[in-house]
This record gives C-alpha cells, structure tokens and sequence, in this order.
C-alpha cells in the first residue's frame, strides 16, 4: 500500500471520528481532503468511503443522524440531509 492510500484510510478514520462527535464541518473537510488525494494519484476510494459520503456536499454520512436508509426493490437508498440520493444494489 502505498502513502496516498493509506493517508485516504487514516482520513476516513478522522471523517468517522469526527462526524460521532458531531464535528461536521471538520469531517467534510477531511472527506474533500481525501478526495483531492485520489484524484492527484488516480487511485479510487475505498468502497465503505464511497458509500459513507455524500457527493453533493462531502458530508461524512451517519444513517439516523444526518441520512435515512431504506431499502427499494433491491436497493439501498441513502439520502442525505442535503437532499441527494445515492443508490446501490443489494443482495438477499
């Protein structure tokens, strides 16, 4: 693993740890930080990254506190406070 990846999992970590204490701001910041380093390095994020943020507003995503997740014909819909939408599959 190389230093940009294992900088994007020690942000996650800071972007979860933030969002529990209900830092917000500072969790939005680490996600958009976080982000720029994937982009520079051509390299994808980690899929519990993907599906833990927004993409609208970089919000670090906590279901019950600032997202509702259901479930819809064999997906999982996770809207965000801001009002977006992100949809994956699941299976049974």
């Amino acid at each position: 693993m190389d230093v940009a990846a294992e900088r994007i999992d020690r942000l996650e970590e800071l972007a979860r740890a933030a969002a529990a204490d209900g830092d917000d701001e500072r969790a939005r910041y680490y996600v958009r930080l976080a982000r720029r380093i994937a982009e520079r390095n051509r390299l994808s994020l980690p899929r519990s990254f993907r599906r833990f943020t927004c993409d609208s507003c970089d919000a670090y995503l906590r279901p019950g506190a600032n997202a509702r997740v259901r479930l819809q014909d064999g997906h999982v819909v996770v809207t965000c406070d801001c009002g977006a939408h992100a949809r994956y599959p699941y299976e049974e």
